[in-house]
């Protein structure tokens, strides 16, 4: 019974990527718990203006993780869902082998996962010998707290004499720096019933000092934008491509002020440089990546106002308007659809001789006429046009706004596949 509503269902969700203009596709490997290791295919499309993710595969990698053997089984997954030519984009991690295999053996347009760059960053930043060792020693008594039951005890009666509510410490996770945010995020918000408690129970462990706890304090305010940002690209409702340049340059922006009004501490100060060299080079030129670029301008949430170069929204928008163009079919209209014009107004007919003291208008308006208007032309007045609309809210749904545009907007069918690629988690 069941092979046989999987094989239905299978078959109702081919056919209905199979009417998608253009898909995205998300690829991870990991090794469980048992040392098992696999891979996940998930597909990212739009249909019907709604953005729709399914779990295409997932599957046992018996195989060494070569670029070639990972490429064979993306190929074999893409073949299977009849998508092979319509990948507009495929979004994996930063290893080596997962990038050679997308980008130089199946030729596919390859978009670095933007949630991985940014944890790449922040981690890095926070592993600088001066803020590591701050972090080793807040770590240590998290896990003293969590590990005896006596000082989780202790902890949670010192909250109670303070009126505090009761909290439990957290502990960091090597894999996720969001993790040491929260973990001395929350050192920070429990710090009097938690200095209390190490003092009453004495363990030998060495306590912050109070500029360690003003540093704490300025690592967790330097770090909670990265935290908005990942949770923002993580829980969007909708596309989430088109964001990634917004938030790229939002978090230099915020990076750099900081820079601007130095901190009093040395560690905190070369923490903060860090993260500004990290993120150009990471996100430096994120403008310049194409499919955030075109899905960028084409958000009505952001339009060419995501970019700081003007020159790289310009290029974008040439990008859209030649795409747009060469989708379209020129076609000439013929001497019997010129005679049906709008209004009922005939035109003459070319083999009729024109009189002399109309040769002129003729010539100045002949080009403006809606049936002799060329493709290049018609998709730049529609895509002025539509950066001329008003930005919508950030919160609204952009899909939505082009369902509502549909019969506006002509090269839509052109424009669909840029549209549709703002993977989760860019």
């Amino acid at each position: 019974m069941l092979p046989n509503l999987f094989e239905k269902v299978r078959a109702e969700l081919q056919e209905q990527i199979r009417t998608a203009p253009a898909v995205c596709l998300t690829t991870d490997c990991w090794t469980s718990n048992t040392t098992t290791s696999y891979m996940s295919v998930t597909c990212h499309y739009i249909t019907d203006f709604k953005l729709r993710s399914n779990l295409l595969d997932c599957f046992v990698v018996a195989e060494s993780h070569t670029s070639q053997n990972l490429a064979q089984e993306l190929s074999r997954v893409a073949k299977e869902w009849g998508i092979q030519d319509k990948i507009a984009a495929c979004v994996t991690d930063n290893a080596s082998n997962i990038v050679k295999a997308v980008n130089d053996i199946l030729k596919w347009n390859h978009v670095r996962c933007f949630a991985h760059l940014l944890n790449l960053t922040v981690r890095s930043s926070v592993h600088q010998t001066e803020i590591q060792a701050l972090i080793l020693k807040v770590k240590s008594i998290a896990e003293y707290v969590r590990r005896s039951t006596v000082a989780s005890a202790k902890l949670r009666e010192m909250q109670l004499q303070m009126g505090q509510v009761q909290l439990r410490m957290k502990q960091d996770v090597a894999t996720r720096w969001n993790s040491t945010y929260f973990m001395m995020q929350r050192a920070i918000e429990i710090k009097e019933p938690l200095v209390s408690t190490m003092a009453l129970l004495n363990p030998l462990l060495p306590a912050l000092t109070p500029e360690e706890w003003d540093i704490t304090k300025e690592v967790c305010d330097i770090l909670k934008p990265f935290e908005e940002v990942t949770v923002e690209m993580s829980s969007e409702r909708f596309v989430t491509g088109s964001k990634a340049i917004l938030m790229a340059r939002g978090l230099q922006r915020i990076v750099a002020h900081r820079q601007r009004n130095p901190s009093t501490h040395e560690p905190v100060k070369g923490m903060v440089n860090f993260l500004a060299a990290d993120l150009e080079k990471r996100f430096g030129q994120i403008e310049r990546v194409r499919v955030l670029a075109e899905a960028t301008l084409l958000d009505p949430r952001f339009k060419k106002h995501a970019f700081v170069i003007e020159r790289n929204a310009e290029e974008t928008v040439s990008r859209v308007v030649g795409a747009a163009t060469h989708a379209a079919t020129p076609t000439l209209p013929s001497t019997e659809e010129e005679e049906e014009e709008e209004g009922g107004i005939t035109v003459n007919p070319p083999s009729e001789p024109v009189p002399q003291f109309w040769a002129d208008f003729e010539e100045r308006v002949t080009t403006l006429r809606p049936g002799v208007q060329n493709p290049s032309t018609g998709a730049m007045l529609e895509i002025k046009g539509f950066l001329a609309e008003p930005l919508i809210p950030r919160k609204a749904d952009p899909l939505e706004w082009w369902r509502v545009r549909a019969l506006r907007f002509k090269p839509r069918a052109a424009w669909s596949p840029l549209i549709g690629r703002s993977p989760e988690h860019v």
